[in-house]
């Protein structure tokens, strides 16, 4: 390989691939690139253990490991394009970085309702800056609003009412996470919210902030004329993936209504010669024939393996892979397993009042489970996922 592998983007994906392709026996120059000035850190933390206090670091890996590793790591050093042709990335710096081969790793940012005033007192959450400034803001805050009712808008109203705080939750949609897991589900997590004293309001959004005359937010007015007391807001509306500086590359990008990101085939390769995506930012190939982005913490690890097997012609991993992603919310451990969807058909075979399990199907076919504080019963349900199992033969009525 004439050049070094550059992977930007030194986040989770990135970290793991760099990991993956050591691991696959590849010694020759690895750079990876991080606009930020932390070592590569890990984010779900950050919204729950972190923002309440409980830890200080969720560092991955240690400044010895990348030295060990042959890993020439570079923080502060943001990637602004990419030049093919020359195979060179170009650097906010005015530098410019060659590569035998490039891995996009460059993950999310969150989105921002527009039409808003910038107030002190409204956050959002994706990095570690953004969590430190939530945190300290916290500690004196009474009442909170928070905007959207998605995992990182559900785990903060728990890890907020954890610490005392008065919590508004709004989601426009009838449930939370009602467009991920259906309004079934949805309707089970908005009852454990409810129970720890969340006043959720669904079918709600935000309207306009009201702020006194320092531009510090007080509250909001919502959609349904409503107004709310909040000594801080979060605005947890989603995230969108990082592509602008891929603007003129020729690297073939995702159209936004179909969630964007860098458009990749089963192992990452992108239309563009000698250049990959992974994680987050990445839209893969699926069994399916579609190509869809994936932004689960475990998906950033297998796609890791995966394409580091490619770039480099090793044999790749043959077990099934079967997605699993969670979230912790009060005492209780959400996890799913396989591809649950608001479309599939949703069978709830436990409840009681709190702890749940639910089988997705489609066409009768198991597709994914998903359970709350029902661990050994989500995971045994893996082979029949991998499987492809028909619901009856889990449900004894086949």
């Amino acid at each position: 390989m004439n050049g070094p592998i550059v992977i930007v983007g030194a986040g989770l994906a990135g970290l793991r691939t760099a990991e993956e392709l050591r691991r696959a026996g590849y010694e020759g120059e690895l750079i990876l690139v991080g606009e930020e000035s932390r070592l590569p850190y890990d984010r779900p933390p950050l919204s729950k253990q972190f923002v309440r206090g409980e830890t200080d670091d969720t560092t991955l890996r240690p400044e010895e490991f990348f030295v060990e590793k042959r890993i020439d790591l570079r923080l502060n050093t943001a990637a602004i394009g990419v030049d093919p042709a020359a195979r060179q990335v170009r650097l906010a710096d005015g530098g410019r970085l060659d590569y035998a081969e490039l891995i996009i790793a460059t993950g999310l940012q969150p989105r921002r309702l527009p039409g808003l005033p910038v107030l002190k007192g409204v956050h959002v959450l994706r990095g570690f800056a953004d969590a430190a400034a939530l945190r300290a803001e916290l500690s004196g805050a009474g009442t909170a609003l928070v905007v959207g009712a998605g995992f990182i808008g559900c785990e903060l109203a728990a890890s907020f009412r954890a610490g005392g705080v008065e919590v508004v939750l709004i989601e426009p949609q009838p449930t939370p996470l009602a467009s991920v897991l259906g309004e079934q589900v949805g309707a089970l997590i908005a009852r454990m919210h409810r129970a720890e004293g969340v006043d959720l309001r669904c079918g709600t959004g935000l309207d306009s902030f009201l702020a006194d005359d320092a531009d510090r937010v007080r509250g909001a007015k919502l959609s349904d004329g409503s107004e709310v007391h909040a000594d801080l807001v979060v605005i947890g509306v989603g995230s969108r993936p990082v592509t602008e500086w891929l603007a003129d590359s020729g690297i073939a990008l995702a159209e936004p209504a179909a969630g964007g990101g860098v458009l990749a085939d089963e192992v990452g390769r992108t239309s563009v010669e000698n250049v990959w995506a992974v994680g987050d930012v990445a839209a893969w190939l699926h069994e399916t024939g579609h190509r869809k982005r994936v932004e689960h913490w475990t998906n950033a690890g297998e796609q890791a393996k995966l394409l580091a097997c490619a770039l480099l012609g090793a044999e790749p991993p043959t077990a099934a892979r079967v997605p699993y992603f969670w979230s912790d919310q009060y005492e209780v451990k959400i996890q799913a397993l396989g591809t649950p969807s608001a479309n599939d058909e949703v069978h709830i075979v436990s409840d009681d009042g709190r702890k749940f399990l639910a089988y997705y199907t489609q066409d009768g076919t198991l597709t994914g489970v998903v359970g709350a504080g029902m661990t050994a019963q989500v995971m045994k349900v893996r082979a029949k996922i991998a499987a492809g199992a028909p619901v009856a033969e889990l449900l004894g009525t086949g």
